[in-house]
């Protein structure tokens, strides 16, 4: 089937009240592996791509493998740009095949946002493509946008409810407590402050820095509303873990076939994990 937008996946989701996982591709063997790993299980999927991996890449590329992809599939396949803040970026990828954009102006003043958000709402409305902004700042490293733990804020509720009305946006990711990259501790997850943010718009909520979150907060955050989890370092970690095996067991060998499928089951194994935790085992139906 083709690529498809993720707003009505991300609406099922969220009224079925499970997730759908939105994985970080850098290479075709990262893309291949949780696609099959969907297929497998039965799961929607969300692929995603960093604005310096489309830097890397090309989206031209990105979009090409994606649309490949999900043409030899069953189960509907969505591909997103994460944390865009630049205008032309955004355009170029809606032109090249995504079907879900990040507008990420939660730096600017709430009027700023607004502003940045309606504008790419209303362009990617007319090309029938999803729209993901942020109120708040997640903390971490995301390619390259930085925020430092004193810079992070949380999420007002009221302005994501207000936000909403103003711009229109079909999905929110909230900043409620998580953090891009792998914890040091415990995470800080507001749990009020989801439910309060649920309770005030109906949009699906999305979840940044998803990997490494315990499952019982993840699935406390999906009960709450949360319909998307990105997941990123987590796979990437998997996938080049298994890579210096290869080469700590035969530090000579020089296939890339030799390397890369043990990298690829790696990252199938660490996706099927997350999807069954998401609770969208069996859910492709939701969206067909």
């Amino acid at each position: 089937m083709p690529l498809v937008s993720s707003t009505s996946m991300l609406q099922a989701a969220r009224s079925g009240g499970y997730g759908v996982g939105a994985f970080n591709v850098h290479t075709l063997e990262m893309l291949q592996a949780v696609v099959e790993a969907a297929e497998e299980t039965g799961s929607p999927l969300i692929l995603q791509s960093t604005v310096g991996t489309v830097k890397h890449l090309g989206a031209d590329y990105l979009a090409a493998a994606a649309t490949t992809a999900a043409n030899r599939s069953s189960v509907p396949i969505a591909l997103h740009l994460d944390h865009c803040t630049d205008f032309a970026m955004i355009v170029h990828c809606i032109r090249a095949g995504y079907t879900s954009v990040m507008i990420d102006a939660s730096m600017h003043a709430f009027e700023e946002n607004v502003a940045q958000t309606k504008r790419i709402v209303d362009i990617a409305h007319a090309a029938g493509v999803n729209v993901e902004a942020e109120l708040g700042k997640v903390g971490g490293v995301e390619d390259e946008i930085i925020v430092a733990e004193h810079e992070a804020s949380l999420a007002d509720p009221l302005e994501c409810a207000r936000f909403v009305q103003l711009t229109g946006v079909p999905t929110l990711a909230p900043a409620i407590g998580t953090a891009h990259g792998i914890y040091k501790g415990m995470p800080h997850i507001d749990f009020a402050r989801i439910q309060r943010v649920a309770e005030l718009v109906t949009v699906p909520l999305v979840l940044h820095g998803g990997s490494g979150i315990p499952e019982a907060q993840v699935k406390r955050c999906i009960a709450l509303g949360m319909s998307k989890m990105n997941i990123a370092t987590e796979i990437r970690i998997v996938f080049s873990d298994a890579i210096k095996q290869v080469f700590k067991d035969n530090p000579d060998e020089n296939d890339p076939r030799k390397y890369m499928v043990p990298a690829k089951k790696a990252v199938k194994e660490a996706a099927i994990e997350k999807m069954r935790m998401l609770g969208c085992f069996g859910k492709a139906a939701d969206t067909r």
